[in-house]
């Protein structure tokens, strides 16, 4: 379970995020909507603390996230943002593998996960796996980063509206697999938003305005 309590967040003086507390249990999809300079993408980053908070804490598991290693913490989560974020010099099966092999040598295993996770959002290995990002669409490279992100199994799979640059019928899909991936493996995933579309097909929507939870 993630846990927010009692959260705020200043940046140079200005509050950003104002007192939030909610919790999210495991297995749930959760979608963070709201409008550009809500606050949203800045609450999804105090989760992997790439942001840590002024005031309040955030809790993993019972456990307050600032006294854990914070490499520990993020090699637990999987993060797919919109700029999709592949290396242009690499090919897919380097983008997808490159998390994993920091954990394991075993080249036949990540091969074979690759291949896995290419089929389930919908990649055709023969065809991608050894092709690079340029020669790829929009939504062909968001599936491929929505494949390195569940490549080691993460409990936890961060979205920072990862359908920010996709045409509508893409986006839909992108969501619809992050939701299928997440449901097969029992992962928590929190999807960042502004789209109404996108966050209906969420478990429980958590609306953010002006630094609040409004909803």
């Amino acid at each position: 379970m993630i846990e927010f309590k009692h959260v705020s967040k200043t940046f140079h003086g200005k509050k950003i995020i104002d007192d939030i507390s909610f919790q999210i249990p495991d297995g749930e999809f959760v979608v963070l909507l709201g409008e550009s300079g809500c606050g949203k993408t800045t609450t999804l980053k105090m989760i992997n603390k790439l942001i840590l908070p002024s005031d309040g804490t955030v809790e993993i598991n019972g456990r307050d996230i600032s006294h854990m290693d914070t490499i520990a913490l993020r090699r637990r989560m999987g993060y797919v943002i919109q700029q999709i974020g592949l290396f242009p010099h690499m090919t897919i099966r380097e983008n997808i593998e490159i998390i994993a092999r920091m954990k394991s040598k075993d080249k036949d295993r990540m091969e074979e996960n690759a291949i896995r996770l290419m089929n389930m959002v919908n990649l055709d290995p023969a065809t991608f796996m050894d092709a690079y990002p340029s020669e790829m669409s929009g939504g062909q490279q968001q599936r491929a980063a929505i494949a390195r992100a569940l490549m080691t199994k993460p409990a936890i799979v961060l979205g920072d509206e990862p359908t920010g640059n996709l045409d509508s019928v893409t986006s839909m899909e992108v969501v619809g697999l992050l939701k299928n991936c997440a449901k097969k493996y029992h992962q928590t995933v929190i999807l960042v938003t502004h789209q109404e579309e996108v966050a209906q097909m969420a478990d429980r929507i958590i609306r953010i305005e002006d630094g609040r939870i409004a909803e």
